[in-house]
């Protein structure tokens, strides 16, 4: 009878196994690893900085079942897009607390339950993607966010890799295919251009994991490299990791003396008393640029807001091409590109919403006399 008991035990362990591997199916996720996930993905959350807007560009954004706390707060100057693009985000049920930090509690109170958990930054930041698909029984997918200048093909692979889970190939490739023909646009207006044919340029005031002052920068700046412009930042030598984020010393900035001056707006969310506008305005050393007492300073769509917004980096680019050089631009309207890019990605024209956060000072001179 124990006997019969085993087997029976064994067929029946060797029956659900059967059923539950019919169910699923391998994906290898950003670390490498082989996730087994619901062959039909329709209930996912998104976990970490910029992962809910990856699923947005994949026209995906219905499947989530909960946010985490960012897309609940109101802030002066949340300048995210693809945000901006689903208010319904606002309103949802929460699973945690932003940058990656899941409460697998919260989680497992969900109703309905995620299929899936989409994770970026797992290696840097939040909850241990392996810990939460313990704890949870929810397969953890992580993702690896990717830029748009050398590690664009993790961005990119990032939209596949969500895509292969959710079921949207086909809108990947199209996000894909889109981003390489704009900027693929972009080098061809400009990569003739004459050494001496390109002012030399700065940005400051970019956003990382917050707002910065001034002296915050993106050396290898996309927009920048996309048009060839002559990036002090980049062309004076930086190297290694000070080509991702950096700080330039107020010395070096006033010591190249850059002929144009970009401003990331994100810098004003610092307040009227400090970041970039205030001090371009009230420091004396910044004072003395060129740049500066010849007003041409331009405000430019924030660079990083919960990680790279992909599609406003896209709509700066033609900004500064157009007023770099604009005879190569001449049919491009600056911010009806914008809303086209934010329209392709977002599903929203969401232009004049972001510039009314920032006073009105996207794609124009800032006031800094």
């Amino acid at each position: 009878m124990k006997n019969c008991i085993c087997v029976a035990l064994l067929i029946l362990t060797l029956v659900t196994s059967a059923i539950a591997s019919s169910d699923t199916r391998p994906v290898t996720d950003g670390a490498n690893r082989t996730v087994q996930v619901p062959k039909d993905v329709q209930r996912v959350i998104c976990s970490g900085p910029g992962c809910l807007r990856l699923l947005t560009y994949l026209q995906a954004q219905s499947m989530v079942v909960a946010v985490d706390d960012i897309e609940s707060e109101t802030s002066p100057y949340d300048a995210r897009p693809y945000a901006m693009a689903n208010p319904q985000f606002t309103g949802m049920p929460m699973f945690g607390e932003f940058r990656g930090h899941d409460n697998p509690e919260l989680i497992l109170t969900l109703e309905p339950q995620p299929q899936v958990i989409f994770k970026t930054y797992a290696n840097k930041m939040g909850y241990d993607p392996i810990e939460l698909q313990q704890k949870t029984g929810i397969p953890v997918v992580t993702l690896t966010y990717g830029n748009l200048g050398k590690l664009r093909p993790q961005f990119y692979q990032a939209l596949r890799t969500m895509a292969e889970v959710i079921g949207k190939q086909e809108r990947a490739e199209e996000v894909i295919a889109y981003f390489e023909a704009e900027i693929a646009e972009l080098k061809k207006r400009t990569t003739d251009i004459a050494e001496e044919g390109r002012p030399s340029v700065f940005i400051g005031g970019v956003a990382f994991k917050g707002p910065h002052g001034f002296q915050s920068t993106e050396p290898a700046y996309p927009p920048f490299a996309f048009i060839n412009a002559n990036n002090l930042a980049y062309n004076k030598g930086l190297t290694g990791k000070e080509l991702s984020h950096s700080d330039v010393s107020k010395e070096m900035i006033v010591a190249w003396n850059p002929d144009i001056l970009f401003l990331d707006l994100m810098t004003m969310q610092l307040g009227n008393k400090a970041g970039g506008l205030y001090e371009l305005r009230n420091d004396p050393a910044y004072r003395s640029l060129t740049a500066v007492s010849e007003g041409k300073v331009y405000g430019v769509l924030p660079y990083n807001c919960y990680s790279k917004n992909y599609g406003s980096i896209l709509a700066n680019a033609f900004y500064i091409g157009k007023l770099l050089y604009p005879d190569r631009f001449t049919d491009v309207d600056p911010i009806k590109k914008a809303d086209e890019i934010y329209q392709f990605l977002v599903g929203k024209p969401v232009f004049e919403l972001v510039n009314q956060l920032f006073q009105g000072y996207v794609f124009t001179p800032v006031p800094v006399n």
